[in-house]
């Protein structure tokens, strides 16, 4: 079972918007994932903790990336949005095998951009 979190035990139910971009040769990329109105910012989660980062979780173990933010408007948190930087090849298979599985459960499919 595949999961995003922004506090440790505690899954978002939000799926999120995902962009992928990837450099000419491959090796590295980015991944920047947008969450519109996502349950961790529900007031009633804040007795449950500070965001520490987004872990994706999956059989594997968990990536993980700091780079973590709330968008807001007229001072009420609408969306976060977080970017995983993708560094290797190796990286790039794992953050694919991933959101593969994440697809899968939540009944996702990949729209190539035009």
């Amino acid at each position: 079972m595949t999961a995003i979190q922004f506090i440790k035990g505690i899954n978002e139910e939000i799926i999120p918007d995902v962009r992928l971009t990837r450099s000419r040769d491959g090796n590295t990329g980015t991944a920047t994932f947008r969450f519109f109105n996502p349950k961790i910012l529900e007031a009633s989660m804040g007795k449950e903790g500070d965001i520490t980062g987004m872990y994706l979780i999956d059989e594997e173990g968990e990536l993980v990336t700091r780079d973590v933010n709330a968008k807001f408007i007229n001072g009420k948190p609408q969306a976060i949005e977080s970017v995983y930087i993708i560094k290797s090849p190796e990286d790039w298979d794992r953050f694919m095998r991933f959101m593969e599985r994440y697809a899968q459960d939540n009944d996702l499919k990949f729209t190539k951009a035009g």
